[in-house]
């Protein structure tokens, strides 16, 4: 199996399905785990030096963070029935979630300080934008983009067609060359409908001394730690994928793989 995909797993004791914690990527910012919980079930964290996205991907909780306390959150049945319920949480605050329902949580973290608030991002603030066209058309909605407060990170959901590409033309975020590029970590948690089905996922560099072609399963995790990545999903089979990204500057700036330049400019393809 590939050392960048990493594969759910049946709930831990905590509800935990799969976790990407810096030390485990090998990498410096980005941390990601699912939660899955019964109803009833709670789950606790808190980190002092790490900013926290909780996304409700599926079920409603209720969240105590740090003195305050917000019910009945979510309402998704799956990723793919419309925006999800959010919320920010700054470094240093402990939280608990319990489910009031079956649910399934994204624990989104990175390097965060003190000094910013907790806050619901509610669905009504992440517009759904269509990106691409054609076969490579895909529908974004921002959870927490570069205009959002917030000091590392970077979230974002996706719903791919079946038969169509995403991430595409295939891109990277690899450089520290503000303002043309950003150095940013990345993962993708992917989900299927219905879940039978399977994605593809490349990850390579440009001298090619990363070039992974990576089967996708209902659940796994894809980690970008750099180079171009598109994605594919399989005819009949829509795509869902979850991305949080971080790195040293907090500003998505990417650079199209020059081989496929020509798609951005709608020019002519090359001879």
């Amino acid at each position: 199996m590939s050392r960048l995909r990493i594969a759910s797993s049946i709930p831990a004791d905590d509800g935990v399905v799969v976790s990407v914690t810096p030390s485990s990527a090998g990498w410096t910012h980005v941390g990601f785990s699912v939660v899955r919980l019964a109803a009833g079930q709670r789950y606790r964290g808190g980190d002092p030096t790490r900013e926290l996205c909780v996304v409700i991907l599926s079920g409603t909780v209720d969240i105590v963070a740090g003195d305050r306390c917000f019910t009945t959150l979510g309402s998704r049945r799956t990723v793919f029935d419309g925006p999800p319920v959010a919320m920010y949480l700054p470094a240093g605050c402990d939280y608990t979630i319990t489910a009031s329902t079956v649910a399934e949580i994204a624990l989104c973290t990175a390097p965060g300080t003190t000094q910013r608030s907790v806050r619901v991002i509610p669905p009504d603030a992440m517009p759904c934008e269509v990106r691409g066209s054609g076969t490579n058309t895909r529908f974004v909605r921002n959870i927490l983009p570069e205009g959002a407060e917030a000091d590392s990170l970077l979230v974002v959901e996706v719903v791919t067609p079946g038969g169509h590409w995403s991430s595409y033309p295939p891109h990277k975020h690899d450089s520290d060359s503000f303002p043309e590029e950003t150095q940013l970590e990345e993962t993708y948690y992917h989900r299927l409908s219905p879940r039978e089905g399977f994605a593809i996922q490349r990850v390579y560099t440009d001298d090619r001394s990363l070039d992974e072609t990576i089967a996708v399963n209902d659940g796994d995790v894809v980690l970008v730690p750099l180079g171009y990545h598109p994605v594919s999903a399989s005819p009949g089979h829509d795509l869902y994928y979850l991305n949080v990204m971080a790195g040293p500057r907090r500003s998505w700036r990417v650079r199209t793989d020059p081989d496929y330049v020509w798609l951005d400019l709608s020019a002519p393809p090359p001879i």
